[in-house]
């Protein structure tokens, strides 16, 4: 016996002449297409291809020096095989990471050296514990405590890189690139190129063969961002100045790699868009998966004037102009 919910064998009531009957002529229900992701474009800028590593045999080290002081020292490093390795390395890292989220990378994706190197860099962080700011008083970048942290570094960063395998005729090369990825210890300031000399000591151990192209992803993902959050840490507790910054004329007042490894990341990203970074929400849920937001959302936090528009004209210029060029694009 049917129930008294069951509608089953209720007679259906024919509709009255004058209705029409459109039960049969509505379309039916169909998923929504999921979108394909925005093409890109602009074309890929040609890079030189990375060589393998030379043989060990082959290597001869010396203590590096500052060669780079005229524009003619300028124009034959731009025409050097050395520029050639540094930006094969350096787009070899960003085309590794293409539309990988920093979730993607696993602890089981990590190689022992570089679990040495995260290694190392908690025991620089350790160092900045044992180094404490001095009273800065009125001043309001430079904290001399910076210089206490750089030598307790230099005492002890020989151990750090006989653990990670680097012969010991090559520690006095390769660790002047380390040591100056701190900042200048003069000066009391940090920039671009101290993030740089980061990148030359990865390039050292891919020559030293310690790390290999397989660790290039993980390499970005979680060593380098490892470095960047460190990086931040030191900023904030020496008050390190903003070496060469342009103030708001400039893409940012510390770091530029962030912005291209984190570009890469968001290449053919569904929905986050050039324009993403005014989103407050999107910045917060996905800065931690993907550098360019990580590092807009870190600017913001340390500006006191609210807003890209008007402490980063250029960071937002840029967001804009690329929005623009998808749009005109799918025109």
């Amino acid at each position: 016996m049917p129930s008294s919910t069951d509608n089953s064998t209720i007679p259906k009531e024919p509709l009255p002449a004058s209705i029409p009957d459109l039960r049969n002529r509505l379309p039916k229900l169909e998923p929504r297409r999921r979108q394909a992701p925005p093409s890109n474009p602009l074309p890929v800028p040609e890079t030189p291809s990375l060589p393998p590593p030379p043989e060990l045999s082959t290597l001869t080290f010396q203590k590096p020096t500052r060669r780079i002081l005229s524009p003619k020292d300028h124009e034959l490093f731009l025409a050097s095989k050395t520029y050639d390795l540094l930006l094969a390395f350096t787009f070899g890292l960003t085309d590794s990471v293409i539309d990988t989220p920093v979730s993607a990378i696993r602890d089981s994706d990590l190689s022992p050296a570089l679990k040495t190197i995260l290694k190392i860099l908690d025991s620089v962080e350790d160092v900045v514990q044992r180094s404490p700011p001095e009273e800065q008083g009125d001043s309001r970048f430079g904290n001399k405590g910076f210089r206490d942290f750089v030598d307790l570094a230099v005492e002890e960063h020989t151990p750090w890189h006989e653990a990670l395998g680097v012969p010991i005729s090559a520690i006095p090369e390769i660790s002047t690139y380390f040591l100056q990825s701190f900042g200048n210890r003069t000066r009391i300031d940090y920039g671009s190129g101290h993030e740089l000399n980061f990148i030359l000591w990865l390039l050292c151990l891919y020559q030293l063969r310690i790390v290999a192209p397989s660790d290039f992803r993980p390499l970005v993902l979680k060593v380098f961002t490892r470095y960047l959050e460190m990086m931040r840490k030191i900023q904030k507790t020496y008050y390190l100045e903003p070496a060469g910054s342009h103030g708001v004329w400039g893409l940012d007042d510390y770091q530029f790699l962030p912005f291209l490894f984190g570009a890469s990341q968001l290449l053919h990203h569904p929905f986050i868009r050039p324009l993403s970074i005014h989103q407050s929400l999107t910045l917060e849920e996905y800065g931690k998966d993907y550098l360019y937001l990580g590092q807009v959302n870190f600017v913001n936090s340390v500006k006191n004037v609210e807003g890209l528009r008007w402490h980063s004209p250029m960071l937002d210029d840029v967001g804009s102009r690329f929005q623009a060029v998808l749009l005109q694009d799918k025109r």
